[in-house]
């Protein structure tokens, strides 16, 4: 079945989509039910108020395609790429994301609250207002991405690194910072907003 036949809140249910090769297709409304797209390369493309459950999209190659208001749930993520790819506004429920690489794109508003996210990689991307609470960020690598407005509360950190990120909410208050990777200027800001009064002698 060809994804731009599929009408409008329409239903995907049970496809074996295994390696299958994706371009330029444009979903509205569409519920995918236990399809694998394992080892799918999808580009270019654009779903939006999609749902996703029960999938595969292990070790898929996603590159500048657009999930837009999109519900995941029970999805597994292992070793799948998104590069400059857009999910604003998306949820991630119960999914596994082992071996996650993102590059670049924006995930703006994405709720991935009490995810898993160990293990997993995020360079240069827009998280904005992203809701990271209860989630497990120990040892996640979150280089030069923008997470202002993000939510923390009750995120684990240890060893997380921040080098070269804006996280303008996240506060001891709310997380403990013990073992947070950051820069001198990062150390620094935090400590202002502390209140600290820093000087050179």
């Amino acid at each position: 079945m060809a994804l731009d036949s599929t009408p409008l809140d329409g239903e995907i249910r049970g496809e074996d989509w295994h390696g299958r090769v994706i371009v330029g297709e444009i979903v509205d409304r569409v519920t995918f039910v236990d399809v694998d797209l394992t080892d799918a390369t999808i580009t270019g493309s654009a779903f939006t108020d999609c749902s996703f459950r029960a999938m595969s999209f292990s070790s898929t190659i996603n590159s500048d395609t657009i999930f837009t208001g999109c519900t995941f749930t029970r999805c597994s993520f292992f070793g799948a790429q998104f590069n400059d790819c857009k999910l604003l506004g998306s949820r991630f429920d119960r999914c596994t994301f082992t071996n996650l690489a993102v590059r670049g794109g924006d995930w703006s508003l994405v709720t991935l609250s009490g995810a898993d996210l160990r293990r997993t990689t995020w360079t240069g991307t827009r998280l904005r207002d992203v809701d990271l609470a209860g989630a497990r960020l120990e040892e996640v690598i979150l280089r030069d991405c923008d997470l202002i407005g993000a939510t923390w509360a009750g995120a684990q950190l240890r060893g997380c690194d921040l080098r070269g990120s804006q996280a303008n909410t996240l506060h001891p208050d709310e997380v403990r910072l013990t073992g947070v990777i950051v820069t001198i200027e990062q150390a620094l800001a935090v400590a202002e907003s502390l209140g600290l009064d820093i000087r050179t002698e």
